[in-house]
């Protein structure tokens, strides 16, 4: 499979030509790089000169140690770049400024600029980049995984338990290597320490895993400390550097342990999976055998285990364990081919390490693009407008609902950048015209990848390349949403509303041609149109010759492509419908057609529901909306299709002080939690079901952990179960088929 390549732009990947970096760290006066070479990793030792930037040299003015000053020209505020010996001295000088001015190196309105990452400071100014001349095949990725014991009378483990020690280890790389540790053969401790030799001797550039950051990791780490085992994964022999970090993917908030190794990155598949969500919008969950099935990379053979039943599968099944573990190492490689390789690709474009590359927003790794260039010229940095204000966003509608079809969804090819390239839209404050040009050069490798993703023959092909124009899309959609912030540099608020007011205009003209010939307009959202087609466009080819007839309408660079044609569309609501393409595949988007957060039970009805309408056998669903209300009364659902599955983000006292302290409402998991026999700690999980009787019970007063229902005696609250099943049936009716009457 050929790679698409990004051109050898300075102004894109940065004018150092350095090949080989996949690590920088801080060392003293140097920077040192780690590069990867036919022969293994060699370290080489660049000289660092931290700066910070400001309005005027004389706020340095009785700063004790040496600066070394450097005017900077043209119209921007920030006119000087002030240079320092050592990284000490930088820190000392933030101080400095941040005491005599009254501004911490935070707040919009300082008069000078400090960015507190030494790694990113060093790439900024020499405009060396991660993984230039590398392919991605040429990294050492090390995935490990561990499977754990969990205490008898809970649902989930807890390292700071005794008795929940870690059970097996698996380790792989690409290559064909793999390692299985496990607790048969070993002690816990001597798992530990042979998990750090393995990395050691294996020497990856990059430690991969899902959910790494928040559960295998810490986990190892609490359990390394009861046995004395220092974890030297250092590329220098040191123990990851770990703190609180937090990892935002639109409205998502992650609050994570974030692990620094020395000479390495760490690589979680599961944060590279929340981003690949917010424009897919195609995952029932962002769990790694879910993720496994939906790409197409589960083996036939994998095995699975009840995650609840480790202790059994270890006391009974010792060879499905080690297969089990395997095989999830095995998929977390799969998918993390499948997913970094963007990011791969964007390492070596923006000054940042591959690991701190992925949690960066994309305005401030935009951003950093332009200050890169702007220091290499000498150029003088405006500083961030501050001045926000909302405006008018992209438009969007829905003008039918209901089970619809046949439906061909078209859209415009990134059409705010693409407004702003065939307009010649740019920020007013970045003097240099560096924008237009950058935007221009990642559109065309977006548009190449899209291409390559819809004549891929191979299904993983397909993936791999819709992945990676997924990812370049919202990249450089994010050239839009970069002139909208307050906090960037040359961000233009003005701008971001005029790019707005041209592209609502361009899709009301598109619904407007499409209505003129017959075409009935479903839903918009922004930069795309789901509609019925004319009368006498029948197949695939009539529809395409009518988008083309459409896309000749606008301006020059403007395109319009079709994007995809189905039986039929369930148009729900504003962003929520659901479609059924000509092989039979059910895609569906918005929460309140797919939402993570009920009760197994009522996904399942859903997801059967759509199927069934948008195969037009809706009336079938009144069959099983009562065939289900039987098996609820009957106790043939399994309560952990009954279950909902809460993480202790507290401890349960801190909760219980808050509660009578009238700062947060009751919880059904903490209060199951302060009546175990056992202690509950902050980040324990707890699965519940509710119990009672009646519909309107008082849920955190009537429920009950997963782990202690008894089938034989079933003791859930029918009544409320039936009740949510009722709900979630009454905002279905609308768009069931009515009765016939005797005036039909």
């Amino acid at each position: 499979m050929a790679e698409l390549r990004l051109t050898d732009n300075p102004i894109l990947s940065g004018a150092d030509p350095t090949e080989g970096i996949v690590a920088a760290e801080l060392a003293g006066r140097f920077i040192r790089l780690f590069i990867r070479t036919p022969d293994g990793v060699v370290f080489r030792d660049s000289p660092f000169h931290p700066f910070i930037l400001l309005e005027d040299p004389a706020l340095l003015a009785d700063f004790r140690s040496t600066v070394h000053l450097r005017p900077l020209a043209g119209p921007g505020d920030y006119r000087h770049l002030a240079l320092f010996n050592d990284w000490s001295e930088c820190l000392a000088a933030r101080d400095f400024l941040a005491k005599r001015t009254g501004h911490t190196p935070s707040a919009p309105d300082a008069p000078y600029l400090f960015l507190s990452d030494p790694v990113h400071q060093h790439l900024l100014l020499t405009g060396a980049t991660f993984f230039k001349g590398l392919e991605f095949t040429q990294l050492r990725r090390l995935a490990l995984d561990i499977e754990t014991a969990c205490a008898e009378g809970f649902e989930f483990s807890n390292p700071a338990r005794e008795e929940d020690r870690i059970l097996s280890i698996a380790v792989m790389e690409e290559g064909g290597y793999e390692e299985y540790l496990s607790a048969h053969e070993m002690s816990e401790q001597t798992m530990l320490e042979r998990l750090t030799a393995i990395i050691r001797e294996r020497d990856p550039d990059v430690i991969e895993g899902h959910n790494l950051f928040r559960f295998d990791l810490e986990y190892i780490r609490a359990r390394a400390a009861r046995h004395g085992v220092r974890l030297r994964w250092g590329r220098d022999g040191s123990e990851p550097r770990v703190h609180p970090s937090r990892f935002t993917v639109a409205e998502r908030i992650i609050d994570y342990p974030r692990w620094d190794i020395y000479g390495r990155s760490v690589m979680d598949t599961y944060f590279l999976l929340q981003i690949y969500d917010v424009s897919s919008r195609a995952l029932e969950s962002h769990g790694l055998k879910q993720a496994a099935i939906h790409f197409g990379f589960a083996s036939p053979d994998r095995v699975y285990l009840d995650r609840q039943a480790m202790d059994e599968a270890f006391r009974t099944e010792p060879e499905a364990l080690r297969r089990y573990n395997l095989d999830d190492v095995r998929e977390t490689l799969a998918l993390s081919r499948l997913l970094s390789y963007p990011w791969f690709l964007q390492a070596r474009i923006f000054p940042y390490s591959y690991q701190n590359c992925v949690i960066r927003g994309n305005a401030t790794r935009i951003n950093a693009l332009f200050l890169r260039e702007y220091l290499r010229r000498g150029a003088a940095v405006p500083k961030p407008s501050g001045a926000g204000g909302a405006f008018e966003g992209g438009y969007t509608d829905v003008f039918e609902t209901g089970v619809l079809g046949p439906i061909v969804h078209c859209d415009v090819a990134s059409l705010y950048p693409s407004i702003m390239l065939a307009y010649g839209l740019s920020p007013q404050r970045e003097h240099l015209g560096l924008f237009l040009p950058l935007l221009a050069e990642l559109r065309q490798f977006r548009l190449a990848a899209k291409e390559r993703a819809r004549t891929a023959v191979e299904p993983h092909e397909r993936d791999y390349f819709n992945a990676l124009q997924q990812t370049f899309k919202v990249l450089i959609n994010s050239f839009y949403g970069y002139l909208g912030t307050t906090i960037h540099t040359f961000s233009d608020v003005g701008l971001a509303a005029a790019v707005t007011r041209r592209g609502r205009g361009l899709i009301q003209a598109m619904i407007d041609w499409l209505r003129q010939r017959g075409a009935r307009p479903v839903e918009v959202d922004t930069d795309g149109i789901y509609f019925i087609p004319p009368p006498g466009v029948e197949n695939s080819e009539q529809e395409e010759a009518l988008v083309r007839d459409l896309s000749t309408t606008l301006p020059e660079g403007i395109a319009v492509e079709m994007d995809g044609r189905y039986r039929a569309i369930f148009s729900y609501k504003m962003k929520n419908y659901a479609l059924l393409d000509h092989a039979g595949k059910v895609t569906v988007r918005g929460s309140a057609l797919r939402s993570r957060g009920i009760e197994r039970y009522l996904r399942d009805f859903m997801a059967e529901a759509i199927r069934l309408l948008l195969h037009g056998e809706g009336g079938k669903i009144p069959a099983m909306h009562d065939d289900c209300i039987r098996r609820l009364r009957d106790h043939l659902i399994p309560i952990e299709g009954l279950a909902r599955t809460e993480t202790l983000g507290e401890a349960p006292a801190t909760y219980l002080q808050k509660v009578r302290q009238g700062k947060r409402n009751p919880s059904a998991a903490f209060e199951i939690a302060l009546r175990a026999e056992r202690p509950f700690r902050a980040g324990d999980q707890i699965s519940y079901y509710v119990t009672g009787h009646g519909k309107g019970v008082t849920v955190y007063e009537n429920c009950k952990p997963v782990s202690r229902h008894d089938p034989a005696r079933p003791d859930e609250n029918t009544e409320h179960y039936i009740d949510k099943l009722n709900q979630l049936m009454k905002k279905l009716a609308p768009y069931l088929p009515k009765e016939p009457t005797l005036f039909d």
